[in-house]
């Protein structure tokens, strides 16, 4: 049975709300999806927004799961229908049996001609003009009524919703009674003209604790703090320019002296993407751990000093939250379609490491260990997490730090160091791994070295010789082999003696994992890999070797992990078969089972 086809029941459900940007829902939502976290529910919230500044149609879903599934549900158990231009699609959208909620002041019984699910008309416009004075008001209390309305008929505790009242109004006491007059307003309507609670709620568990809803930007910006970083530049861009948004909070919090309020930081909005991370090169060519966060087009825009920072063996970090393209495509939606594009960024020989987190705790873990590739690598390291991971908040483990971490530099010669040579060659590898010696400016004048994007041999100097140059670019390479055993391990689970297994990478995790759990309940045991990193470690080629069919989930159009692992590694690729999404919204678990299920039968077919 497909999770589509199910009914709802006690916490398994999903609730979606349909609004107009820009009216305030955001608000209301998230008090609803905490207040669900916070009574010990597993809950996810995937917020499908415009990207105008407000007027267009915007839904936000709330997939309530005791099982801890965090994907979507891939159905809707109740549509709160707030924006009249979508009725119809909101009300087409309802899955039978389920709940249509939506303003009656205005009756709009000619649409809803459906017999297999329930009307529920609020006439929240005429209680909010009945209670509320101003026209603002009015339009924000409106939404702030519908979560009275959802506390009543979902039986939610209505003890958490005060305290998260209080908690976000406790500096305005006006607003603050304002709220809970709208919420006590729809919850007594409820209350009074329905049966509550419906056949199904929410009931109080205890499978959060430990845990806290976050979303990936903010973890990411968390995550440059802890690692050291202290020089951000990058210019806007959805949808990431909320990480350095938390980088700078962060920073304005922590990064400064106690003593004098000097900044111990430096933050700058470039005129372009090529100025940023040209300043992020410059400031990490000078020793300070550097970023930039961006998006697609942004990562076009700075191919070429990628290949910089690959030829001449910079360190940077960057962070590219994915949304759909080509070009600027669709700036609010989601997909995972650079994986090419960054993998190989640049003109010439390059190859890129790469981090794919699956959630917003492991956004913040691999944050730190990105600065920690690029330096003992020397090279730029793309971290792509994508606008699911980015801008929704998720439940995600409490985040753990070890005081004793120590960032790792990498082969960074001291002035003893240098003056101990007989003289300091830049690009030569002594010890084989392909990493040469670097130094910072100022730390001895025998250190110092031109660098240059041209050809330049070993010892840092110019040159268009033919084997010096094949020299330098051949130990790149032997550098990129040890990235093989430095980037975060694929995560394994070889549970049965199968032979066919799922292959993905980054937020695909929660979907794969619940169809694998479809799968097993209907007699289809899987396998699973989820790589976490590139250059693709051995026990990626050792789980490809195991396998005779291996399904290959991602969110792009191309398969473009399909054809990393084609190049990368000695795979038979008639042994991968695609499994592909990319709609512009977060995949589903239905999406992976039908997949399987259609190859499987296709199998058989033959």
């Amino acid at each position: 049975m497909s999770i589509a086809s199910k009914r709802p029941q006690d916490n398994d459900f999903t609730v979606k709300i349909g609004n107009v940007n820009g009216t305030g829902s955001a608000s209301a939502n998230s008090m609803l999806m905490k207040s669900l976290f916070r009574m010990g529910i597993p809950v996810c919230g995937k917020n499908y927004f415009p990207s105008n500044i407000q007027g267009l149609p915007t839904w936000y879903e709330i997939r309530v799961s005791a099982e801890g599934h965090l994907a979507r549900s891939g159905r809707v158990d109740v549509m709160v229908a707030m924006n009249a231009e979508t009725y119809r699609k909101d009300h087409a959208e309802v899955a039978p049996g389920g709940y249509l909620i939506y303003d009656s002041t205005w009756p709009r019984s000619q649409l809803f001609n459906r017999s297999d699910i329930h009307i529920v008309g609020v006439p929240l416009s005429r209680i909010c003009n009945e209670n509320f004075d101003k026209a603002r008001s009015r339009i924000l209390m409106k939404n702030i009524m519908y979560v009275g309305v959802l506390a009543a008929l979902l039986e939610l505790d209505m003890g958490v919703i005060k305290q998260l009242l209080n908690e976000q109004f406790a500096a305005k006491a006006g607003l603050l009674d304002a709220n809970q007059k709208a919420i006590d307003l729809g919850y007594a309507y409820a209350k009074e003209h329905f049966t509550c609670p419906l056949s199904f709620r929410a009931r109080t568990l205890d499978k959060t604790r430990d845990h806290i809803m976050i979303d990936g930007n903010t973890t990411a910006g968390l995550g440059c703090l802890f690692a050291g970083a202290t020089v951000g530049a990058w210019y806007p861009i959805t949808p990431s320019t909320s990480v350095m948004d938390s980088f700078k909070r962060f920073c304005e919090k922590y990064r400064k002296d106690p003593e004098t309020g000097k900044a111990n930081y430096c933050i700058i909005q470039a005129e372009d993407e090529l100025g940023a991370i040209g300043m992020v090169l410059g400031a990490s060519w000078n020793g300070a751990r550097s970023f930039t966060p961006t998006s697609g087009p942004g990562i076009s825009l700075m191919n070429e000093f990628l290949g910089y920072g690959y030829f001449t063996e910079i360190p940077a970090v960057l962070f590219d939250v994915q949304r759909c393209g080509p070009s600027t495509g669709m700036p609010t939606r989601t997909q995972q379609a650079d994986l090419m594009a960054c993998a190989y960024a640049s003109h010439g020989d390059t190859r890129h490491v790469l981090l794919f987190p699956a959630n917003p705790e492991e956004t913040f873990y691999h944050a730190v260990q990105a600065f920690d590739l690029a330096e003992r690598l020397q090279t730029p390291v793309i971290v792509l997490t994508d606008l699911d991971i980015g801008m929704n908040d998720w439940m995600c483990r409490d985040l753990k730090w070890d005081d004793s971490y120590q960032p790792d530099r990498g082969k960074v010669l001291t002035a003893e160091q240098i003056a101990a040579l007989p003289k300091f060659n830049r690009y030569m590898d002594v010890d084989g791994d392909g990493i040469a010696a670097r130094t910072l400016p100022g730390t001895h004048p025998k250190g110092a070295y031109f660098t240059r994007g041209s050809g330049h041999n070993m010892y840092g100097a110019y040159t268009e010789d033919a084997a010096e140059y094949q020299a330098v670019v051949d130990r790149l390479r032997r550098k990129f082999d040890t990235a093989k055993e430095l980037v975060p391990p694929a995560e394994v689970h070889v549970a049965d003696k199968t032979r066919i297994g799922f292959l993905t990478i980054g937020s695909c995790d929660n979907a794969v994992k619940e169809a694998r759990a479809l799968l097993a309940e209907s007699g289809v045991n899987m396998n699973y890999l989820r790589v976490k990193g590139f250059p693709f470690g051995k026990e990626v080629q050792d789980y490809l070797d195991s396998h005779d069919r291996i399904y290959v989930v991602e969110q792009n159009r191309d398969a473009q992990l399909r054809s990393l692992l084609m190049l990368e590694t000695r795979v038979d690729p008639t042994k991968l078969v695609a499994v592909l999404h990319y709609d512009g919204l977060p995949i589903l678990a239905k999406t992976v089972v039908d997949g399987v299920n259609q190859d499987l039968a296709r199998g058989k077919a033959a």
